[in-house]
């Protein structure tokens, strides 16, 4: 076998290959020199493909491996069934990909040129797909784009933003001033993570929950203590300096462990024992209270007694 060009990445040998071999099978006993120019390869780069051909296939039996064979210098490819076709992309595959360069193009997260030019080549494979032209591709409303362009630019230019928020947990609305850090989309939803000016912390604000956004001319660079969250296990992971509780969980609740990233957790009988950060002893109450019933906090003292509190300030609203 003829040593490979080292120079040569794998990945262009391995895009070359899935090209080649539908190219030859097509063309049954073309000549080396007729397939090397028609490839755009030397001669020897193609006998040095043909040999690696002798490896390649769906299983690791010899039946299952492409046979090539010469008869005076010509090529013949046989049992290359599994990959004869050129590669084509499916459906659902062109609406992934479609969608998801549309809204990273309208995100503006991505240089625009680059996302244009891959979005222009996807949809020109993807044109002649049949039934691709029924499928509707879900787009936002134009008021969650305009938003998610306000709040893009104003990234890029380091201008500070006042949002009106809305926090359906509590039903409240809220007026705050933020430097924005990031734009991210996590979990199907986009959202906006900044320093908070209210909070004097790192925040992540819903894009669909901002009811009002005003770019304002105060520089937005975030403070030096401002550090973007580590959101690699979702968008309600805590972080290191939040405390740590356990939850009991009966079957009702036990949704919980898979909304929550969790610390650990062990079955103790029907119910289930997690340990989670808890941001703050109100997010920690509302999410009890949610259960109904159906969790209780274990531990530390400090975080029952804030469950408990606002448990009896919610059953005195109805007493009274």
């Amino acid at each position: 076998m003829s040593p490979r060009t080292p120079a040569e990445p794998a990945t262009s040998r391995v895009s070359r290959l899935l090209t080649m071999v539908p190219w030859l099978v097509s063309r049954q006993g073309i000549s080396i020199a007729e397939a090397a120019a028609g490839l755009g390869v030397s001669e020897r780069q193609l006998r040095d493909d043909l040999d690696l051909l002798f490896l390649v296939g769906y299983g690791p039996m010899t039946d299952e491996l492409i046979e090539v064979s010469y008869e005076e210098d010509r090529v013949y490819i046989s049992n290359a069934d599994a990959i004869r076709r050129p590669l084509r992309l499916t459906v659902a595959e062109a609406v992934t990909l479609i969608t998801g360069l549309r809204a990273l193009q309208a995100a503006g997260v991505a240089p625009s040129d680059a996302v244009g030019r891959a979005l222009d080549k996807v949809e020109g494979a993807a044109a002649s797909l049949p039934g691709l032209e029924a499928v509707a591709v879900a787009e936002e409303d134009g008021a969650g784009l305009e938003t998610r362009r306000v709040v893009t630019d104003a990234l890029r230019r380091r201008r500070r933003l006042r949002l009106a928020y809305l926090v359906p947990s509590r039903d409240e609305r809220t007026e705050r001033e933020v430097d924005p850090m990031r734009v991210v989309s996590q979990d199907g939803q986009w959202y906006l993570e900044g320093w908070c000016h209210v909070a004097r912390d790192t925040r992540l604000f819903r894009l669909d929950r901002i009811e009002r956004v005003e770019v304002l001319d105060d520089d937005g660079t975030p403070p030096p203590e401002a550090e973007q969250r580590d959101l690699s296990q979702g968008a309600y992971a805590g972080r290191e300096s939040d405390p740590v509780v356990t939850l009991r969980l009966r079957p009702g609740a036990r949704w919980v462990a898979e909304y929550f990233p969790v610390l650990g957790r062990e079955e103790a009988g029907a119910d289930l024992r997690v340990r989670l950060t808890a941001r703050d002893d109100a997010w920690l109450a509302r999410l009890v209270l949610r259960c109904g019933g159906d969790a209780v906090v274990e531990g530390p003292q400090s975080a029952v007694d804030a469950v408990r509190s606002r448990a009896q300030q919610a059953l005195s609203g109805y007493q009274g």
